[in-house]
């Protein structure tokens, strides 16, 4: 079964609704090894309360005892700058947009690279990156239980 790795905006919603739903998020992989991306445990840790830190360290624990932390290497750093060089290209993004996508850049190009599915809520920008370089990607609805799957290809 394919991997899958949840984007920030996932976790992001479990720790909304409570800790134990940030921990149990592996059933929304449906059996699939689930990792977890650096980007998102630094994500994650710039925002997190104080009172919801300990299920940040509890992730990175548990990803990292697991041998599932993915850290974006040099090809995937160079990858996003050049996707985000034709996005901004293409939607005449200037710094402030791009900066805000580098994130997410780095989340897909790594995934892409070890062909895993990033799981996301944000369709908006994992869309966009998809149009310049393949990964898999699916959106899951927060506020519902369906979701998409989608499969990017290059323009």
């Amino acid at each position: 079964m394919q991997p899958v790795l949840f984007d920030t905006s996932i976790y992001i919603t479990a720790l909304r609704l409570g800790d134990e739903a940030a921990l149990g998020l592996r059933r929304v992989a449906a059996g699939a090894p689930a990792w977890l991306s650096s980007v998102v445990l630094e994500e994650l840790y710039a925002g997190v309360s104080t009172h919801s830190r300990h299920v940040v360290e509890r992730l990175e624990r548990d990803f990292h005892r697991a041998g599932r932390i993915l850290v974006p290497n040099l090809t995937d750093w160079t990858q996003t700058g050049k996707v985000l060089a034709l996005l901004a290209a293409k939607y005449d993004y200037e710094q402030i947009g791009k900066g805000r996508l580098t994130n997410d850049a780095l989340i897909a190009m790594s995934a892409g690279r070890l062909g895993m599915t990033v799981i996301t809520a944000n369709a908006r920008d994992f869309g966009k990156l998809a149009e310049f370089r393949p990964f898999q990607w699916r959106l899951e609805k927060p506020d519902t239980s369906r979701s998409a799957s989608r499969a990017s290809s290059t323009s």
